[in-house]
């Protein structure tokens, strides 16, 4: 299976071939508001700075629909507003799309999984922008006009990649393995900074994002990270998925796994859709089952 990643050289050869792929911005951060309020997070950023030619994508509005209590804080988009996306992003049939942030590919790695689901063919920058510009990559400024494409106006399709819901989350907990992608102080319930309640799904392990990437920002190699998630019991053939606080982060744990040869399942409500439901238990402490 090719890697889902691609490395700064062969995106700038890629980009010079006979068909070059569309290039899409995912400048997101958890805890940061937009610097101007009528502006979605991130886009300043992108207009500093940004790959020539690459489309802004506003992760809380075009990878999402609106949150719940019910359904997280970032549930999927349905399938005819993800298609209104990528008919956006003017994308032609069959051609490749390529992602990027400037963080690791925390937040670009939702648009690779959901492009994924959609049964388009993507991959993901490694190292993202810092990649690029230290690859000696050029940079524009101001906003690009996303070229005109020949998407299909019925859209892309839906449903490529396992999705879980609570129950699923559940049952994986308990006969599988599901991995907790927060930090590690988010899972052993010490502090809670965006959800109800703090804690994890009992019988998850921790696996922070974080220990996914080097220290320049690009992801470990594939045996690096085969030898991580096989000591966290997730190898190939076992049944694998993984949460984070609402879906986004986990994504980069799905494809981590993804780098590693281990498909699994994403859960998109996570753990602000599980937190939120008074009935679903927590456990707290180092331990997945939260005993002493």
């Amino acid at each position: 299976m090719a890697s889902p990643l691609i490395s700064a050289a062969e995106l700038d050869a890629a980009l010079k071939g006979a068909d070059p792929p569309t290039l899409l911005d995912i400048r997101w951060h958890l805890t940061s508001g937009p610097e101007h309020p009528e502006r979605p997070v991130g886009y300043d950023d992108y207009l500093r700075a940004h790959l020539p030619g690459a489309t802004f994508v506003d992760l809380a509005t075009e990878l999402a629909s609106s949150p719940s209590s019910e359904q997280g804080r970032h549930p999927l988009p349905t399938p005819e507003d993800f298609a209104e996306t990528v008919a956006r992003w003017g994308v032609s049939g069959g051609q490749e799309l390529v992602f990027y942030d400037d963080l690791g590919g925390m937040s670009a790695a939702r648009g690779w999984w959901l492009a994924r689901h959609a049964g388009l063919p993507a991959r993901m920058l490694d190292g993202g922008l810092a990649a690029w510009i230290r690859h000696g990559g050029e940079t524009t400024a101001g906003a690009a006009a996303p070229p005109s494409g020949t998407t299909d106006p019925a859209g892309p399709g839906w449903g490529h990649m396992p999705v879980l819901s609570a129950d699923d989350a559940a049952a994986l907990a308990a006969d599988g393995v599901l991995l907790d992608a927060r930090a590690g102080e988010r899972y052993r319930g010490e502090t809670e900074p965006m959800d109800p309640r703090a804690g994890h799904i009992p019988g998850a392990l921790s696996a922070p994002t974080a220990a996914n990437l080097a220290h320049d920002g690009c992801f470990r190699d594939a045996d690096h990270l085969a030898a991580r998630f096989a000591d966290l019991g997730a190898t190939p053939g076992v049944r694998v998925g993984a949460y984070c606080g609402s879906g986004v982060t986990a994504s980069h744990q799905v494809f981590a796994l993804a780098v590693a040869g281990i498909d699994a399942a994403l859960y998109p409500g996570s753990w602000s859709q599980w937190s939120s439901d008074p009935a679903r238990p927590v456990a707290v402490g180092p331990l997945p089952d939260g005993a002493d």
